[in-house]
C-alpha cells in the first residue's frame, strides 16, 4: 500500500465513531495493521488533538509518559506538509536535548515522519529540511539571544519548565514568530511552578491541555504504571510529575519559587574560561549513600561583587563511587575551582580516600553536619533573601529540591533525600558562612 493511500485509510478511520474505528483496527490483517500502526490521526486520544482554530500559543501541561513528545512532532510535522516554505523552530532546554528528543527521539521527527515525508537532517547545522520545502532550525534556550533575530512561522518548544533562561528565551522566540498570517508555538511540558509556565498557564488566549500518565496507559508498560503509582501516587511529586498538576509552593519552604526567580543573575551564565570573575570557586558535594542514589555535585563561586553566585549542577546519578567521584574531579577541573568540599556523616575516611583518589589534587574538605538538614540550610537560604547569593542561571532539579526544603525541618521535595541542596549548601557555607559558624564543623585535610 502507497503511503498516500495509508494515509487516506487512516484518516477515513479517524473520522470514524472509536468504538467502531476500535473493532476495525482489530479485524485488519498483519499487513493492513502496519500500513496504518504510524498513522497518528488513527491513535490519537481526543485530549491529545489540537484545539481549534485561531490560537496562537497552546500549552501542553501532562505527566510523564501521556504523549507530549509525539504531540508536539505530529503538529510540527502537519504544519511542515502544510506550509511548504514554512520556517520552523525547535527549542529546548539545550541544543542535545533538542536533537536528543525533538529530532532523533522515538517520538521524535525523524520517527514520526514517513519514508516518502521524512526531512533531511543536518546536525552540523542543527536543521531539518522537508521534501517539500519546509525547514525547522534546533535552538538553545540556554542561549536565548540565538532567537533574537530569526524569524519564523511556528515554534515547538519542548519542556520550558527545564529552560535555563525561561522568560527571556520565550519572549525573543515570540517575538520572532511573525511570519504567515498565524503563526503559533506549541509547548509540552511536564509543569513545575516556574514563572514562565505560571505566566502560561494564567495568560488570556491561550489554550491549554492537561493530562495525566494514566491516560496514556495502553501505550505503557504495566510494571512502570505500578511502580510510578507505587512510588509516588499521592505525593506532590506524583501530583506534578504523573498528574500533571501544578503544585504551588511547599509551605514554609525556605526557598519560594518567587524567591528563587527574584534571585536569578540577569546575566548569562560565567564562562569556565571567566575564572578572573571570581575571588573563589567552590564545589559542595553531597555523597549517594546507595549505589544508586544521587551525588550532589554543586559549582558556587563568589564574585568581585561579593555576591555568591551558583553556577552549574553537575550532579550524577546511579554511579560508583569511581563515577562520582571522577564527576567531581572533572566540574573541579572545567570550572577552575579552588576548594572541594565534601559531607562525611556517611562515612569520612571513604569519601575522602574516594577523592583522593579520582586525583583531587586542590584543597579538600569534609564536613560533618549536625541534625537536621533545614537548620544548616536556614542561614544559606538567609543570604538570598539579602541579596548576597544569586542562581547563575536555571537550575530545575536543584531549585526543585530547594523549593521543598521546609524551615523548621522536613524535606517534600522529589527523591529521598535534597542531595543537590545540600551539596549548594556546603559550598554556599564554606564561600560565605565558614568562617563565622560553629556548625558545621569543617576538618581541613
Amino acid at each position: 500500500m502507497a503511503g498516500s493511500e495509508n494515509r487516506s485509510m487512516a484518516e477515513r478511520m479517524a473520522a470514524l465513531p472509536p468504538g467502531l474505528r476500535d473493532r476495525l483496527l482489530a479485524g485488519l490483517n498483519d499487513l493492513e495493521r502496519e500500513a496504518v500502526a504510524d498513522a497518528w490521526r488513527t491513535w490519537e486520544r481526543p485530549a491529545q488533538q489540537e484545539p481549534d482554530l485561531p490560537w496562537r500559543t497552546w500549552l501542553v501541561m501532562a505527566g510523564r509518559g501521556f504523549g507530549k513528545t509525539r504531540m508536539g512532532a505530529e503538529w510540527v510535522r502537519r504544519q511542515a506538509a502544510a506550509n511548504p516554505t514554512a520556517r520552523i523552530a525547535l527549542v529546548a532546554a539545550t541544543l542535545a536535548e533538542a536533537r536528543a528528543v525533538m529530532v532523533e527521539g522515538e517520538s521524535g521527527l525523524l520517527a514520526v515522519c514517513p519514508p516518502d515525508e521524512r526531512p533531511l537532517w543536518e546536525p552540523s547545522l542543527g536543521r531539518l529540511r522537508w521534501p517539500g520545502g519546509a525547514r525547522a532550525f534546533v535552538y538553545s534556550a540556554a542561549e536565548p539571544d540565538s532567537l533574537r533575530g530569526p524569524q519564523h512561522h511556528f515554534a515547538w518548544c519542548d519542556e520550558i519548565a527545564k529552560w535555563p533562561w525561561g522568560l527571556e528565551a520565550w519572549d525573543n522566540l515570540m517575538l520572532g514568530l511573525r511570519c504567515g498570517a498565524l503563526p503559533r508555538a506549541v509547548a509540552t511540558t511536564t509543569p513545575r511552578p516556574v514563572v514562565l509556565i505560571r505566566k502560561l498557564a494564567s495568560q488570556p488566549g491561550v489554550e491549554r491541555t492537561r493530562g495525566r500518565t494514566v491516560d496514556n496507559a495502553a501505550n505503557l508498560a504495566g510494571a512502570f504504571i505500578a511502580d510510578v503509582r507505587g512510588r509516588h501516587g499521592g505525593t506532590r511529586l506524583g501530583r506534578q510529575e504523573l498528574d500533571g498538576e501544578l503544585i504551588d509552593d511547599v509551605e514554609g519552604s525556605l526557598w519560594p519559587r518567587d524567591l528563587i526567580e527574584r534571585c536569578r543573575s540577569p546575566s548569562r551564565p560565567p564562562g569556565q574560561d571567566e575564572r578572573s570573575r571570581f575571588r573563589r570557586v567552590v564545589i559542595g558535594v553531597d555523597p549517594p549513600i546507595s549505589a544508586d542514589g544521587t551525588c550532589g555535585i554543586v559549582v558556587c563561586a563568589l564574585g568581585r561583587d561579593d555576591i555568591a553566585y551558583v553556577l552549574a549542577d553537575a550532579s550524577v546519578a546511579g554511579t560508583s563511587p569511581e563515577g562520582w567521584a571522577r564527576a567531581v574531579e572533572s566540574t573541579a577541573s572545567a570550572w577552575g575551582a579552588d576548594r572541594v568540599v565534601a559531607e562525611g556523616n556517611q562515612g569520612g575516611l571513604m569519601v575522602e580516600s574516594v577523592l583522593r583518589g579520582a586525583d583531587i589534587t586542590l584543597p579538600l574538605r569534609i564536613a560533618y553536619a549536625g541534625p537536621g538538614k533545614s537548620a544548616r540550610a536556614e542561614p544559606v537560604a538567609a543570604l538570598f533573601e539579602a541579596k548576597r547569593a544569586r542562581f547563575a542561571g536555571g537550575f530545575p532539579e536543584l531549585e526543585d529540591e530547594l523549593a521543598g526544603l521546609i524551615a523548621g525541618g522536613g524535606y517534600e521535595g522529589p527523591g529521598r533525600s535534597p542531595d543537590r541542596a545540600d551539596a549548594m549548601v556546603w559550598a554556599m557555607t564554606e564561600l560565605m558562612l565558614g568562617k563565622r559558624r560553629a556548625e558545621p564543623r569543617i576538618r581541613q585535610l
